[in-house]
């Protein structure tokens, strides 16, 4: 099987969004961006033994591998439209390539995006998407506009994400709950509906995939704020409580892979009611840094791609 019978075969039917003139099959894709909005494009590389286990399931790796990218979306507020897909593979594997695909074109579905173009080529196994989206023009989520006195909030329970992998790699025992957990990790939710409903509301936007304080400094940094963090209203889930007991606290904070949303808004902002648990977990304010309430400094670790945590 050859490059061009492979991108026939399990890649040219991944197809759900409008706008596209010209798509796979071409030197370049051709495609008609909504009048009155701007292009929001965003891109994520995921190596085999150091985004995800080598023995991931090759569904979950198409899942990965596209929800990283619209999560970044999410946090910008984007609508999802379009993806391009950079595979790099050892061999041309028929079984790995069909469970991959699939595992990528259910996402692209609930999702609707439409891959629209690509590249392969033989190496070490590596994904890399790039992503696009649309946001009605000066409507973009961004990390720099948290303002003193906003509320600090994250969905969901970051957290879970990292205490699956562990729980895979054997680094934690099995505990009441450790599937939900499990799933976190390999098949992570991008909070499409969420970002979408922060437009105009949030101050600032971030995806955490890195680790909630390391991401929340991103924010502080852009935005040239501080933050006060409550970490008695950290939402820990029961089944990240059961299975790591106290340092709950710390997997919550430093852990990754959790691609939920953390942003700011002001006080007198009703936030959205998607269905998905917002938490607000601090206070911005004025001066740099980040403390708990008792103003002990918090020390920021989480993920590092040259170093691993910090």
């Amino acid at each position: 099987m050859n490059e061009f019978e492979l991108i026939e075969r399990f890649f040219t039917h991944i197809h759900h969004a409008a706008g596209v003139v010209l798509g796979v099959g071409d030197d370049g894709a051709v495609l008609d961006v909504p009048v009155g909005e701007q292009l929001v494009v965003v891109m994520d590389t995921q190596v085999a033994g150091r985004h995800f286990p080598l023995d991931t399931s090759p569904f979950d790796i198409g899942w990965r591998a596209l929800a990283t990218n619209l999560s970044d979306l999410a946090a910008m507020g984007a609508t999802p439209r379009w993806f391009t897909l950079a595979l790099t593979l050892p061999e041309a594997d028929e079984a790995w390539l069909s469970g991959f695909a699939e595992g990528l074109s259910v996402l692209a579905a609930q999702a609707g995006v439409s891959l629209v173009g690509g590249d392969t080529t033989r190496g070490p196994l590596t994904i890399t998407i790039q992503a696009e989206g649309t946001v009605p023009a000066g409507q973009a989520l961004r990390r720099s506009g948290a303002r003193p006195g906003d509320g600090i909030y994250v969905s969901g329970y970051p957290g879970d994400a990292a205490a699956g992998l562990a729980l895979h790699q054997g680094r934690l025992a099995r505990a009441t709950g450790s599937d939900s957990l499990l799933e976190r990790f390999f098949r992570p939710e991008p909070r499409l509906a969420l970002g979408l409903a922060l437009r105009g509301k949030a101050s600032a936007c971030i995806d955490v995939s890195d680790g909630l304080l390391q991401d929340l400094g991103h924010i502080l940094a852009a935005s040239g704020v501080g933050a006060v963090l409550d970490l008695e209203a950290l939402p820990v889930s029961a089944a990240l409580a059961a299975i790591t007991g106290e340092d709950a606290r710390s997997w919550l904070l430093s852990g990754g892979d959790d691609y939920e949303l953390c942003f700011t808004a002001p006080d007198a902002v009703v936030l959205p009611d998607t269905g998905l648990p917002l938490t607000r977990i601090g206070t911005v304010q004025a001066s740099a840094g980040l403390y708990d309430s008792a103003g002990n400094t918090l020390e920021v670790a989480g993920y590092q791609h040259f170093g691993g945590a910090g």
